[in-house]
């Protein structure tokens, strides 16, 4: 039998994975599931306390009986990009061809406004940007709305030129699959999918298996899944499928986790206890890619 992969999960991730479609967190439930995930009940009280005193938490009662509130300021922070979930899903499926056309962005914010100049900079690697050189990011998505709406909220706007593209060269260089490799970490990123493939894999053995997991280790594995699934896409660029190396190993994994997800999904349905938010946030990129609720 073969070890099965381990996942890393941050003991909030465990937290915020856990809240429920009103905004609550039963501490029993929260503290079994830590428990199934190695962790201790002191790494467990110790992070209410910090998520409390950030004011992401309201904790009512004591212990295991418990009830944790998240706040607005938490839920707000938690809104998911669902819209960059499908997005990725519909590039593996062919959905989302590449046009051939680079977005550049370019700013020329000064020193006094640093902090602005350094959260649009954060925003343009987030959205998948990578520089080109100083203050130039280029990306193969429309990215535009985005970058606009944030330069506005920073008050940098008049600082931002937009253009796009179909003839980049860096250097001598201006083949699309060498741009690529050349703007982004490439194998870095397909060492995280392949983390998540393995992880997705093994977990997907677990609820497959002829004795469903019960509750509790299905919580588990849906923090685990959110866990790895996050830290495998969030420096993702989303590249077009144009421009990666085939195989690329993200298709594989996002596969395998919505295969996951099809499963958790199927079992939380059945289950009268409520569920936590991820399966309701994702509900209907979930279906569409799983075909949970569709005839077979």
């Amino acid at each position: 039998m073969t070890e099965e992969a381990q996942a890393e999960v941050p003991t909030r991730t465990l937290v915020e994975g856990l809240v429920r479609a009103d905004g609550t967190v039963d501490a029993g439930e929260l503290y079994e599931v830590a428990g199934a995930l190695g962790m201790s009940d002191q790494q467990v009280r110790l992070c209410i306390k910090r998520m409390a005193a950030e004011g992401l938490l309201v904790q009512e009662g004591r212990g295991r009986r418990a009830v944790l509130r998240e706040t607005e300021q938490a839920r707000r922070a938690a809104d998911p990009e669902v819209e960059f979930v499908r997005h990725m899903y519909a590039q593996d499926a062919g959905l989302a061809p590449w046009d051939g056309g680079w977005h550049l962005a370019a700013f020329a914010v000064p020193e006094s406004a640093r902090h602005a100049r350094d959260a649009l900079r954060e925003t343009l690697v987030r959205l998948g940007g990578a520089a080109v050189q100083g203050g130039l990011y280029a990306c193969a998505n429309a990215w535009e709305p985005y970058v606009e709406a944030e330069a506005e909220r920073l008050g940098v706007r008049d600082r931002l030129t937009l253009l796009t593209s179909t003839d980049l060269r860096i250097g001598d260089e201006s083949e699309p699959l060498a741009l690529a490799r050349r703007l982004w970490p490439l194998e870095e990123l397909a060492d995280g999918h392949r983390r998540l493939a393995a992880v997705a894999r093994s977990r997907l053995a677990r609820l497959t298996a002829a004795a469903p997991p019960g509750r509790t280790e299905r919580l588990a594995a849906t923090v685990e899944l959110a866990a790895e699934f996050t830290r495998a896409t969030a420096p993702d660029p989303l590249l077009p499928p144009e421009l990666l190396p085939r195989p690329w190993p993200g298709a594989e994994a996002r596969a395998l986790t919505a295969e996951c997800w099809r499963q958790l999904l199927r079992a939380e349905h059945a289950d009268p206890a409520p569920g936590p938010r991820l399966f309701h946030r994702y509900d209907e990129v979930v279906r569409r890619i799983t075909g949970v609720g569709q005839e077979n």
